[in-house]
């Protein structure tokens, strides 16, 4: 019988993914739900990200789930109109920056989002539409490289403002609202 304990959460913005931190003002996983000792993240979400947050107590499912063979996906939105050229930029792999070394992204689907994802409004503004036009984009990505899509997309000159993950794998963050955390049997 399987012990390990598996869960689906919809990270809001402004929270770490993680449960210790040596910083005291910082807002952690812990504070939104009572999870089981030795639970961890699968992979992370920066503090100014949102959205689906895979959770385990089992490593080996940790690991399964952060290879590349999981297909990761971000709605994000970006200052400007972006451009076909940017799109096909993004989509061939983009050298970026990871701890002072340059990196080229891997090929990965990549496209415009013709209607607006309709996502509550983040606890934190934005910006407001004085600043110009945005465009929400879907990124799919087979690895995850610290911050890589606001990396990537500020390399075709189109800034993230804002980015939530829908979908790991076969898990979508549909339904869950932000800060919700479901229990599911398996990963």
């Amino acid at each position: 019988m399987n012990s390990h304990r598996h869960f689906l959460m919809h990270k809001p913005y402004g929270y770490l993914s993680q449960f210790v931190c040596p910083l005291k003002s910082k807002k952690l996983l812990g504070e939104l739900y009572d999870f089981p000792p030795g639970i961890m993240a699968i992979g992370r979400l920066d503090e100014d990200s949102e959205g689906l947050l895979l959770l385990t107590t089992d490593g080996k499912v940790s690991e399964q789930i952060r290879s590349e063979k999981i297909e990761k996906e971000y709605y994000v939105q970006v200052d400007g109109l972006i451009t076909n050229e940017a799109i096909q930029q993004l989509q061939q792999g983009v050298e970026i920056g990871i701890r002072n070394l340059k990196y080229q992204t891997q090929a990965c689907s990549a496209w415009k989002l013709d209607i607006v994802p309709d996502f509550p409004p983040r606890t934190k503004k934005i910006r407001d539409d004085r600043h110009g036009p945005t465009s929400w984009l879907s990124i799919t990505l087979t690895e995850g490289k610290e911050r890589q899509v606001r990396k990537m997309t500020a390399k075709t000159g189109f800034p993230t403002l804002r980015l939530l993950r829908v979908r790991v794998g076969q898990f979508l963050l549909e339904g869950l609202e932000a800060g919700a955390v479901r229990e599911v049997e398996n990963f």
